[in-house]
């Protein structure tokens, strides 16, 4: 019996921050790129993908722990990220995705020149 059939799994992630840039990570084993589907919009980073189940040759779960099927995850972005610049990466089973954040105008002192 597929426990899985029909479901979509919520995928883990993991965020951390540099000076520069956002970073999500996941673990995401079975998978290959062209199977990843990350899309930004309207500040919501999307990823989808599906992992497909292997064929068993003959035999039949005994047990069964690992999910097989469609996964997805949303993330609200934080505001001082430019979600025109995102990268994703796939390596070893973990997708790495980088977001530019925004360069905040730093506060800028105006000297006042006395007129005679």
């Amino acid at each position: 019996i597929d426990t899985n059939e029909g479901k979509e799994a919520q995928l883990s992630i993991d965020i951390y921050e540099t000076e520069d840039f956002f970073f999500i990570q996941s673990p995401i084993s079975a998978v290959k790129s062209k199977d990843l589907k990350i899309s930004v919009e309207d500040k919501i980073l999307t990823i989808k993908g599906e992992r497909e189940k292997p064929s068993l040759s003959n035999g039949k779960y005994i047990y069964q722990e690992c999910y097989w099927g469609k996964f997805s995850r949303k993330i609200i972005l934080p505001d001082e990220v430019d979600s025109s610049k995102v990268e994703a990466t796939l390596e070893d089973g973990l997708l790495t995705i980088k977001i530019e954040r925004v360069r905040k105008k730093k506060k800028k002192q105006v000297s006042v020149k006395e007129l005679d």
